[in-house]
Protein backbone atom coordinates (compact mmCIF):
# COMPACT_ATOMS: atom_id res chain seq x y z
CA UNK A 1 0.00 0.00 0.00
CA UNK A 2 1.65 3.48 -1.06
CA UNK A 3 1.97 5.52 2.00
CA UNK A 4 0.47 9.08 0.37
CA UNK A 5 -3.11 6.44 -0.23
CA UNK A 6 -5.46 7.66 2.13
CA UNK A 7 -8.71 6.12 2.70
CA UNK A 8 -11.90 8.11 1.03
CA UNK A 9 -15.60 8.08 1.71
CA UNK A 10 -17.55 6.61 -1.10
CA UNK A 11 -21.06 5.94 -1.44
CA UNK A 12 -22.75 2.47 -2.35
CA UNK A 13 -25.99 1.73 -3.62
CA UNK A 14 -28.09 -1.11 -2.46
CA UNK A 15 -30.66 -2.91 -2.77
CA UNK A 16 -34.03 -1.62 -0.71
CA UNK A 17 -34.17 -3.05 2.66
CA UNK A 18 -30.58 -4.73 2.23
CA UNK A 19 -28.25 -2.11 3.85
CA UNK A 20 -27.77 -3.81 6.97
CA UNK A 21 -27.11 -7.54 5.10
CA UNK A 22 -24.61 -5.47 2.67
CA UNK A 23 -22.81 -3.96 5.74
CA UNK A 24 -22.66 -7.48 7.58
CA UNK A 25 -21.40 -9.12 4.50
CA UNK A 26 -18.67 -6.46 3.45
CA UNK A 27 -17.63 -6.78 7.05
CA UNK A 28 -17.24 -10.69 6.65
CA UNK A 29 -15.23 -9.81 3.54
CA UNK A 30 -12.94 -7.23 5.48
CA UNK A 31 -12.03 -9.79 7.80
CA UNK A 32 -11.99 -13.25 5.75
CA UNK A 33 -9.36 -11.32 3.14
CA UNK A 34 -7.51 -9.51 5.40
CA UNK A 35 -8.85 -5.92 3.79
CA UNK A 36 -8.66 -4.07 7.08
CA UNK A 37 -6.03 -1.74 5.49
CA UNK A 38 -8.42 -1.05 2.71
CA UNK A 39 -11.87 -1.10 3.91
CA UNK A 40 -11.36 1.36 7.01
CA UNK A 41 -14.80 1.91 7.62
CA UNK A 42 -18.12 1.17 6.81
CA UNK A 43 -21.88 3.46 8.02
CA UNK A 44 -25.05 3.08 7.42
CA UNK A 45 -26.19 6.88 8.90
CA UNK A 46 -29.47 6.55 11.01
CA UNK A 47 -31.38 9.16 12.83
CA UNK A 48 -34.09 9.20 15.67
CA UNK A 49 -37.57 10.11 15.01
CA UNK A 50 -40.42 9.90 17.55
CA UNK A 51 -42.82 7.38 16.16
CA UNK A 52 -47.01 7.39 17.46
CA UNK A 53 -48.67 3.90 17.10
CA UNK A 54 -51.57 2.94 18.85
CA UNK A 55 -51.43 6.33 20.69
CA UNK A 56 -47.79 6.07 22.40
CA UNK A 57 -45.07 7.49 21.55
CA UNK A 58 -41.48 5.84 21.23
CA UNK A 59 -38.12 6.74 19.79
CA UNK A 60 -37.14 4.83 17.13
CA UNK A 61 -33.73 4.57 14.64
CA UNK A 62 -34.67 5.47 10.69
CA UNK A 63 -32.39 4.82 8.02
CA UNK A 64 -31.53 8.66 6.89
CA UNK A 65 -30.52 7.50 3.05
CA UNK A 66 -32.28 4.60 2.28
CA UNK A 67 -30.66 2.27 -0.12
CA UNK A 68 -27.30 4.04 0.81
CA UNK A 69 -23.71 2.32 2.59
CA UNK A 70 -21.33 4.90 2.94
CA UNK A 71 -17.55 3.13 2.75
CA UNK A 72 -14.22 4.68 3.84
CA UNK A 73 -11.58 2.84 1.65
CA UNK A 74 -8.34 3.04 -0.60
CA UNK A 75 -9.88 2.59 -4.25
CA UNK A 76 -8.28 0.04 -6.47
CA UNK A 77 -9.79 -2.26 -8.92
CA UNK A 78 -9.50 -5.53 -7.22
CA UNK A 79 -11.12 -3.32 -4.28
CA UNK A 80 -14.09 -1.97 -6.81
CA UNK A 81 -14.50 -5.85 -7.48
CA UNK A 82 -14.74 -7.59 -3.91
CA UNK A 83 -17.34 -4.57 -3.18
CA UNK A 84 -19.29 -5.01 -5.99
CA UNK A 85 -19.81 -8.48 -6.44
CA UNK A 86 -21.51 -8.33 -2.71
CA UNK A 87 -24.72 -9.38 -2.78
CA UNK A 88 -27.43 -6.90 -2.27
CA UNK A 89 -24.62 -3.80 -4.18
CA UNK A 90 -26.16 -2.59 -7.23
CA UNK A 91 -23.03 0.10 -7.31
CA UNK A 92 -20.83 2.87 -6.60
CA UNK A 93 -22.39 6.22 -6.84
CA UNK A 94 -20.31 8.06 -9.47
CA UNK A 95 -20.39 7.94 -13.44
CA UNK A 96 -20.59 4.45 -15.06
CA UNK A 97 -20.87 2.91 -11.39
CA UNK A 98 -17.25 3.75 -10.84
CA UNK A 99 -16.98 5.46 -7.12
CA UNK A 100 -16.34 9.28 -6.70
CA UNK A 101 -14.84 10.47 -2.90
CA UNK A 102 -17.33 12.45 -1.04
CA UNK A 103 -15.95 16.00 -0.03
CA UNK A 104 -14.86 16.39 3.20
CA UNK A 105 -17.58 19.15 4.05
CA UNK A 106 -20.44 16.20 2.58
CA UNK A 107 -18.56 13.89 5.11
CA UNK A 108 -18.83 16.58 7.84
CA UNK A 109 -22.61 17.22 6.79
CA UNK A 110 -23.47 13.51 6.72
CA UNK A 111 -21.62 13.08 9.85
CA UNK A 112 -19.31 10.29 9.44
CA UNK A 113 -16.23 10.99 10.96
CA UNK A 114 -16.10 13.25 14.30
CA UNK A 115 -14.33 16.41 13.42
CA UNK A 116 -12.88 18.55 16.75
CA UNK A 117 -13.22 21.86 15.50
CA UNK A 118 -11.48 24.48 17.51
CA UNK A 119 -13.91 27.50 18.09
CA UNK A 120 -12.54 30.47 16.73
CA UNK A 121 -15.35 32.63 19.27
CA UNK A 122 -15.84 32.79 22.82
CA UNK A 123 -18.43 34.03 24.93
CA UNK A 124 -20.47 37.38 23.88
CA UNK A 125 -18.78 37.15 19.98
CA UNK A 126 -21.22 38.03 17.47
CA UNK A 127 -21.55 34.70 14.75
CA UNK A 128 -23.32 33.99 11.58
CA UNK A 129 -25.10 31.11 11.48
CA UNK A 130 -24.20 29.63 8.14
CA UNK A 131 -25.99 26.56 7.66
CA UNK A 132 -28.98 25.00 8.96
CA UNK A 133 -32.50 26.07 9.10
CA UNK A 134 -31.48 29.24 10.94
CA UNK A 135 -29.00 29.91 8.19
CA UNK A 136 -28.51 33.77 7.72
CA UNK A 137 -29.59 34.56 11.60
CA UNK A 138 -26.92 36.55 13.30
CA UNK A 139 -26.26 36.02 16.98
CA UNK A 140 -24.46 36.02 20.38
CA UNK A 141 -22.49 33.36 21.61
CA UNK A 142 -24.41 32.45 25.22
CA UNK A 143 -22.58 29.22 26.29
CA UNK A 144 -19.74 26.74 24.84
CA UNK A 145 -19.61 22.83 25.01
CA UNK A 146 -16.26 22.28 23.23
CA UNK A 147 -17.09 18.28 24.65
CA UNK A 148 -20.78 18.51 21.68
CA UNK A 149 -19.17 20.87 19.14
CA UNK A 150 -22.04 22.75 19.57
CA UNK A 151 -22.70 26.82 21.20
CA UNK A 152 -25.90 28.07 22.55
CA UNK A 153 -26.52 31.27 20.31
CA UNK A 154 -29.18 34.20 21.11
CA UNK A 155 -30.64 35.61 18.17
CA UNK A 156 -33.75 37.86 17.12
CA UNK A 157 -36.95 35.67 15.93
CA UNK A 158 -40.38 37.64 15.56
CA UNK A 159 -38.53 40.40 17.43
CA UNK A 160 -37.57 38.68 20.87
CA UNK A 161 -34.49 37.12 21.78
CA UNK A 162 -34.19 33.32 21.36
CA UNK A 163 -31.88 30.78 23.11
CA UNK A 164 -30.65 28.71 19.82
CA UNK A 165 -28.48 25.54 20.03
CA UNK A 166 -26.50 25.11 16.78
CA UNK A 167 -22.79 23.72 16.25
CA UNK A 168 -19.66 24.70 15.63
CA UNK A 169 -19.22 23.90 12.50
CA UNK A 170 -22.38 25.86 11.48
CA UNK A 171 -21.34 29.20 12.68
CA UNK A 172 -18.48 31.75 11.82
CA UNK A 173 -17.55 34.30 13.73
CA UNK A 174 -18.26 37.98 12.52
CA UNK A 175 -16.11 41.40 13.33
CA UNK A 176 -18.90 43.83 12.93
CA UNK A 177 -21.41 44.52 16.30
CA UNK A 178 -24.93 43.05 16.17
CA UNK A 179 -28.08 46.05 15.66
CA UNK A 180 -29.91 46.31 18.75
CA UNK A 181 -27.20 45.21 21.11
CA UNK A 182 -25.47 47.46 23.84
CA UNK A 183 -22.12 47.46 21.44
CA UNK A 184 -23.40 48.67 18.66
CA UNK A 185 -25.27 51.48 20.38
CA UNK A 186 -22.11 52.52 21.98
CA UNK A 187 -20.50 52.34 18.53
CA UNK A 188 -22.96 53.85 16.74
CA UNK A 189 -23.03 57.13 18.88
CA UNK A 190 -19.25 57.37 19.22
CA UNK A 191 -19.36 57.68 15.73
CA UNK A 192 -22.22 60.60 15.64
CA UNK A 193 -19.50 63.02 17.71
Amino acid sequence: MAEQEQPKWYILHTYSGYEAMVKDSLEKLIENNNLGEYITDLKIPMEQVIEEKNGKRKVVERKLLPCYVFIKMIYTNQIWYYVTSTRGVTGFCGPQGRPIPMKEDEVRKMRLEEFISEADFKVGDSVSIEEGPLKGFIGTVKELNDAAQKAKVTTKMFNRDTDVEVEYLQIKRIDAPIPDSPDYEEESSEEGK
